[in-house]
């Protein structure tokens, strides 16, 4: 039987300089912001005027991409003049840019802190010892999730016309722009409403979500905090309960998340595999993001607890999971490419042939699958802090485009593009979400002293 090993408690101390560094990051990325907007020109228009219109083979994608887009993009040209207010057509192209990198970020962020208590949710049902160490960074990246939320339903209410067309009332309305597509979702959104009306449906499910997924974060916590004062099991089965629980509304919530806040942008479009794409996109990026807190942790001396073993294992999981990303993204292209149904092709065909975002659709598999499978196949490469601190940033960064061309194309169209504005939003969501998280991480022991996996954790080899 394995001895007991004495370990000292540790709280992390978030220091004054690491606060300046974020503080900085986030006036760099406000500037940036500022200075792109400013300078925003819609490139479409430019290309247009520049070339005369006329672009030949260009233009034999973007006439396919429009098999499915043209009657959206018609209907939001004539908007002004069915909406109260008439100015929806007129929207400024910086303003539509502002809307669009917004949305994108906050739900790639709200991803990260989902997937933090997801993380603690699947340590606790599975019965894992090794993690204990780092259980508690996971955690405290869960403490975005309100700010996430509300961030989401603000967010609605100020872009819904711009980001979403099927918030448009004329859709579902007799007459020339009546789209039977869309009206045959509207029960999705609208229910028991009438299409066109308040999608009451869709707002309950966003406050629901974030309502529930807080819940469970704040109920875990809370089981922590009590097993740090007074010991014993019966905190650590009460969270394992709850662990269950959050699993099983999570695989469905998940997943509807994923239609409604990133699927139903593109209305028309459809794709089966879409919430474990979206899921698998969020995973691997939270993994990294773990990952990578824990390697700067280990550096300045904290999570003594925690050796080349336990890196180990957070370096499987996020080799392991840059493949299944990969694994999803060829599964739902392969359906999708061999079934030729109009409808679905729209989606790739408009990613895949126009320039704003057909570079970025071959850099996914480069970034998210050819890099992280590289340069983490060899056990060594996932013992050592210092590949760690260079792959995790990449997998950040190239999801982060994944979930940009997810999202731009179908609210953007052929003016989207990747400029200050976006760099900007990035670093000031970067930079409020570390400082979030941080503030967050020293309110708790860096891991739990009475966690009854804390000495198997201590005992861990691989």
């Amino acid at each position: 039987m394995a001895h007991q090993v004495e370990v000292t408690e540790e709280h992390y101390v978030f220091k004054p300089s690491l606060k300046t560094k974020l503080y900085a990051i986030l006036g760099i990325g406000a500037l940036l912001l500022v200075l792109g907007l400013l300078f925003s020109k819609d490139p479409a228009t430019a290309e247009g005027a520049e070339h005369g219109g006329g672009h030949g083979g260009h233009n034999a994608s973007v006439e396919a991409t429009h098999l499915v887009a043209t009657a959206e993009e018609h209907a939001a040209a004539s908007e002004g003049h069915h909406e109260a207010g008439g100015e929806h057509h007129e929207t400024k192209y910086w303003i539509k840019r502002l809307y669009t990198t917004l949305w994108m970020n906050n739900v790639y962020f709200a991803g990260l802190g989902i997937i933090g208590l997801f993380f603690v949710a699947v340590q606790y049902a599975a019965q894992a010892g090794w993690s204990v160490g780092v259980q508690r960074i996971a955690l405290a990246m869960g403490t975005w999730i309100p700010v996430a939320g509300l961030l989401m339903l603000a967010l609605w209410f100020v872009t819904k016309h711009d980001i979403f067309h099927w918030t448009h009332s004329y859709l579902y309305q007799d007459g020339p722009q009546f789209d039977k597509i869309i009206d045959k979702k509207g029960p999705f959104f609208f229910w028991p409403l009438k299409g066109g009306t308040f999608p009451i449906f869709f707002i309950f499910r966003m406050v629901l979500f974030f309502g529930l997924w807080y819940w469970f974060f704040s109920k875990i916590r809370k089981n922590m905090i009590s097993e740090d004062l007074e010991g014993g099991t019966s905190w650590w089965y009460k969270s394992r309960g709850l662990s269950a629980w959050f699993l099983v509304f999570f695989g469905a919530s998940s997943s509807i998340a994923a239609w409604d806040w990133v699927m139903s942008i593109d209305t028309h479009w459809f794709s089966t595999m879409f919430g474990w794409y979206v899921f698998a996109s969020w995973w691997v990026t939270g993994l990294a993001v773990i990952t990578l807190i824990a390697a700067h942790l280990k550096s300045a001396g904290y999570l003594k607890i925690v050796n080349a073993n336990h890196l180990h294992d957070l370096g499987k999981f996020v080799f392991a999971f840059s493949i299944f990303w990969t694994y999803i993204w060829f599964s739902q292209f392969l359906l999708i490419y061999y079934a030729h149904i109009p409808e679905e092709t729209v989606y790739f065909v408009e990613r895949m042939r126009n320039s704003p975002y057909s570079w970025i659709f071959y850099f996914n598999i480069i970034v998210n699958f050819v890099l992280p499978f590289l340069l983490f196949m060899t056990r060594d490469a996932k013992r050592h802090l210092s590949t760690l601190k260079l792959v995790c940033p990449i997998v950040i960064i190239g999801h982060w485009f994944d979930f940009f061309n997810m999202v731009t194309p179908g609210v953007m169209k052929h003016s989207g593009g990747i400029g200050f504005v976006e760099i900007g939003m990035f670093l000031i969501f970067a930079a409020v979400f570390l400082l979030v998280v941080l503030n967050s991480l020293t309110k708790l022991p860096l891991f739990g002293k009475n966690d009854p996996m804390l000495q198997e954790s201590l005992h861990h080899h691989i």
